[in-house]
């Protein structure tokens, strides 16, 4: 086996599901800057995430949009104008 080809900074992080709130202790070499209090009392760094399997459709089975930019309502104001301009011209 081949030696020294494993990370050394490996350790305990919270992973926070953004979405639903879910907490993950898991082991990782993300860098992060954030730390948190877990269920046993003890700090470890905090990464948050996005999307994870407690709250992407494959795992729940629950269909949800996630739009947390605004993307859709900048989208329907964009068409609402377009359509007025066409109008008034």
């Amino acid at each position: 086996m081949k030696t020294d080809i494993h990370p050394e900074n490996y350790r305990l992080v919270i992973f926070h599901d953004n979405s639903s709130g879910e907490r993950f202790l898991v082991g990782s070499t993300i860098e992060t800057s954030e730390t948190d209090k877990w269920e046993d009392g003890s700090e470890y760094p905090l990464a948050r995430v996005d999307v994870t399997s407690a709250s992407h459709p494959f795992y729940t089975g629950q269909e949800k949009v996630m739009d947390t930019a605004g993307r859709v309502e900048r989208f329907k104001a964009r068409a609402e104008k377009a359509a007025t301009r066409k109008k008034k011209a």
